[in-house]
Order: C-alpha cells, then sequence, then structure tokens
C-alpha cells in the first residue's frame, strides 16, 4: 500500500479496491460482494465502488482470529 500526503500536509493511507482485497483476504471476488456487509468488513462506498482502508482491514482482521 502507497501513501499520499494530502494538502494539509498529513499522509493518508490509498484505498484499497475489491480485487485488491480479495487478493489480500485470499478469498473469490464474489465472496467479498456476497459477504462483506454479514461479515462486517469495513467498506466504504466511494461513488458506486467499494473501497477499504488498509489499516481498518488489518484490525478487521485482527478482531476475526480469537
Amino acid at each position: 500500500m502507497t501513501t499520499k500526503a494530502d494538502s494539509r500536509g498529513s499522509t493518508r493511507q490509498e484505498l484499497m479496491s475489491i480485487d485488491e482485497v480479495a487478493a489480500f483476504l485470499r478469498k473469490p471476488k464474489s465472496w467479498v460482494y456476497g459477504n462483506w456487509r454479514s461479515e462486517g468488513i469495513p467498506f466504504k462506498k466511494v461513488g458506486n465502488q467499494l473501497r477499504c482502508r488498509p489499516a481498518e482491514l488489518d484490525d478487521w482482521l485482527d478482531r476475526q482470529i480469537p
């Protein structure tokens, strides 16, 4: 993942696409689309696309592992 500086000088992480999230989770893209709400994957709607912050995905994944 890359970071970019915003106009205030702080950095922000790039948002991950569905394809990137599926690859990261080692799940099919269809599983991610079908389960993001029920599994609580932390997506944000950007226009008509779902995007996810890498740090939020890491936090979510940590909560899934007992």
